[in-house]
């Protein structure tokens, strides 16, 4: 069953919501105007789906009054099965709607994408991931910002971090984190062995300032010239950027800016947005009970996926979802992928919060 309660709430704060969005007040004032627009597309589907969930309630006991009518019980015994199981379909839909919201989903995102084993067909493979997900975001209405890059021979990548900028960017990319495996002939191999190959991916929710504070004295700048693989350089001036965050150790490296000050806005974002994750993992060590289930759909020591070109065949190692159109994913078709992701999500969400409510004897 449904928390009409819950729903009832949900309606009347979507309807304090539109009251407020005509207040003279809050148009005058840009923040909470936006706050309130973003609340009110929170609220629209679940208002929706409820509103459509009381209308099928009402049909569904209607038709089953007119089962005792001799003129309209056939009309009704034949049309209950199709409400009926609308009806199933649009609970499940609202308990999904109802489900814990991930607090980064909304956020922008830093993509990063790494060659791991394998050699120059990791690198290659890097490259095929970076496009793919490229030509994903332009399908999706997503800007696309190149933060770093660090090429390799013959048109691989050894490195490169994005920042994808539209709307539920991370809410669509966040199950793309780990290790992705390729299994192809390479074009070097004349006995045509296939190779087996790697490269990572994470996924990060963009920082904002406020929210991670950077202490000048736990960051040492290192300035240097930019310079590109076999020995061409990407610019001549001292513009490469290199931070390293004492506390942590951690460094990051920005070079593809003329401008040193662009550099080093850039390596700071990068900066921030990790940090954030790491505070964001350690946390959700605190609260694990929601998401030990879950957690390998994101540890990037998984591999996650393999990606076998021969077959041309992509297997979801976490779902067990298996495509036989390999050749059309890696060109940015991504989209039934990763909506079986986040279905499986969803499932492992539901079953957990209605596990936990039969434990409470709700």
């Amino acid at each position: 069953m449904i928390p009409e309660e819950k729903l009832q709430s949900i309606v009347r704060r979507s309807e304090e919501v539109e009251q407020l969005l005509c207040d003279p007040k809050v148009l005058g004032a840009p923040d909470e105007l936006r706050a309130l627009n973003r609340e009110r597309r929170q609220l629209e589907p679940v208002v929706k789906a409820f509103a459509d969930f009381v209308q099928l309630s009402r049909r569904i006991s209607d038709n089953r009054e007119m089962l005792a009518d001799p003129e309209l019980g056939e009309l009704a015994r034949d049309e209950l099965p199709e409400l009926e199981a609308r009806h199933a379909e649009l609970e499940r839909s609202i308990r999904v709607l109802l489900l814990p919201k991930d607090p980064n989903d909304d956020r922008n995102t830093l993509l990063e994408i790494r060659a791991g084993t394998g050699g120059e067909e990791a690198a290659l493979f890097a490259a095929d991931l970076l496009r793919m997900y490229v030509r994903y975001a332009e399908t999706k209405g997503w800007q696309v910002e190149q933060l770093s890059s660090s090429e390799a021979s013959a048109g691989g990548v050894k490195e490169a971090i994005l920042l994808v900028t539209g709307d539920r960017v991370f809410s669509s990319l966040k199950y793309e984190s780990g290790v992705h495996r390729v299994q192809r002939v390479p074009a070097t191999e004349a006995q045509g062995r296939i190779h087996t190959s790697t490269a990572t991916v994470a996924v990060l929710p963009e920082a904002d300032d406020v929210e991670v504070t950077l202490d000048d004295k736990d960051l040492r700048f290192d300035i240097a010239a930019s310079g590109g693989p076999g020995g061409q350089g990407v610019n001549t001036t001292n513009s490469a950027v290199q931070i390293t965050h004492l506390p942590t150790g951690m460094i990051v490296k920005c070079q593809d800016e003329r401008s040193q000050l662009k550099n080093k806005a850039k390596a700071l974002k990068i900066l921030r947005s990790r940090l954030l994750d790491i505070e964001q993992q350690r946390q959700a060590e605190s609260i694990r009970d929601e998401r030990r289930t879950m957690v390998k759909a994101g540890d990037r020591s998984e591999k996650i996926r393999t990606y076998n070109f021969p077959q041309n065949r992509l297997t979801d190692h976490r779902i067990g979802l298996t495509l036989y159109k390999l050749d059309r994913v890696i060109e940015g078709e991504l989209g039934e992928l990763v909506d079986a992701l986040v279905t499986w999500h969803q499932a492992a969400q539901l079953e957990a919060t209605e596990g936990s409510m039969a434990g409470d004897g709700r």
